[in-house]
Order: structure tokens, then sequence, then C-alpha cells
């Protein structure tokens, strides 16, 4: 199996000065999920190379067996080092795509032509599409096979406002993931704040936060082996 997993290019935290981007546990877990099922795993970004750590997930509080294996594994870190990019990829040699959080993708990938055009192509061919905490934002403009949302009527997942609350960042972000699911009509549900909780509809797989990542990963190997 070869997994696509994407991340952000995106650094700037609004106007805060502040500096984002992905989320090191939301890759680190699923990424040892997928290779230690023997997949391929190939690292995307809308503009190649080292894509930008949210320095908050190098925090001592935020490492997890995932985080610890990550920092010593050279090899792991030179592919991050050195992702393709984004506008290289289409669906026709990757059996499913995943989207690591982390505020970055709610700037950079909910824009993104390439990426909207990669996960509509995934979900229509019917091949798994995981997206993790904020990342299921990228979901924003990405359509059904009838020009809808593609998250109306599914059940999804992500970032709930009442966490995003809790970061002090509500008024910071383009837009709370929580609040656009549900005017895309897709079908919000959420479990307790910072505990795992995955949402999967058909091949749509979404986590709600960090603690979610290794579960929806392990989801989408369960699509992919049935």
């Amino acid at each position: 199996m070869n997994i696509l997993i994407v991340l952000t290019s995106h650094d700037k935290l609004g106007k805060t000065g502040l500096k984002t981007g992905f989320w090191l546990e939301e890759f680190a877990s699923p990424y040892y999920v997928f290779k230690d099922q023997g997949f391929e795993v190939t690292l995307a970004s809308p503009q190649g190379g080292q894509p930008p750590l949210d320095p908050k997930s190098d925090e001592p509080d935020f490492q997890t067996e995932a985080t610890a294996r990550f920092r010593k594994d050279e090899l792991a870190q030179q592919a991050l080092a050195k992702t393709q990019r984004l506008d290289s990829f289409n669906t026709s040699s990757y059996d499913a795509v995943f989207y690591p959080g982390g505020h970055g993708p709610l700037w950079d990938l909910a824009e993104d032509k390439h990426s909207i055009s990669l996960i509509e192509d995934f979900y229509r061919e019917g091949k798994p599409v995981g997206l993790v905490c904020h990342a299921p934002g990228v979901l924003r403009q990405a359509q059904n096979v009838d020009g809808e949302p593609l998250v109306k009527g599914q059940k999804v997942t992500g970032f709930s406002n009442t966490e995003e609350e809790a970061v002090g960042l509500t008024e910071v972000v383009p837009f709370l993931v929580e609040d656009m699911l549900k005017v895309n009509e897709g079908l919000y549900r959420k479990g307790e704040d910072w505990g795992s909780y995955v949402e999967v509809d058909k091949n749509l797989v979404t986590g709600q936060n960090p603690a979610s990542s290794e579960a929806a990963a392990l989801s989408i190997v369960k699509i992919l082996k049935s």
C-alpha cells in the first residue's frame, strides 16, 4: 500500500507574530502506524522541502512515544526535510491520503487548488481520505460529484470550538473548523475535549484533535485491509 501524507507550508499564526505549522504528534503517530504496517509513505507539501513545525507541538508537554521515536529516526527526519511539491501528485500511485493538522493548513491547504482537487479525486475513487484536528478544515472548498460540499451529509469531526477557545485562538484563525463543517452541512460530532475521537463515513476519516491521530490512521488501515 502507498500512502500520501500532505503537510502545510504555512508558518505564520495570523497577525500574532507567532509561528505555526504542522503538529508533530499528528504527523508522527500516523506516519509510524503506516510504516509499521509495511506501507510506503510519501510526504508532500504545497511548497515542497521542509514543512514548518508548530513550535508549541515540540514542547515537553506534547511529546508522545511516536514523537520520541521520530526524534531518533534520521531517515524519517530526512524524508520530512525533503517533502515533494503537492502540485506534482495525482491519485494514480496512492491508495490513501492523510492530512496532519496544526493551525497551518487553515491558511494554505484550505485554499490550495491542488490539495482540493487531490482530495476530491481520492474521495470520488473511493480511496480513504484521512484528516485530523485542524486538517478537516482543508475540506472547506472540496466538492462531491454533485458540486455540493464534500462533507454534506457525512459524519465528520474536527477541532472543536471549545478546544479552539481553550488555546485562545478563536479570534486568530481564519475560520473555526467545527463551524465550517456545520455550515457545509456535515454531520458534525465530537467527543470530550482533548480525548481521542474519530468519525468514519465510508472512505472519509476525520479525527477531532491530536489525541485522535493514531486512531484515525488505524481506521484508514482497517479500510484498506477490508
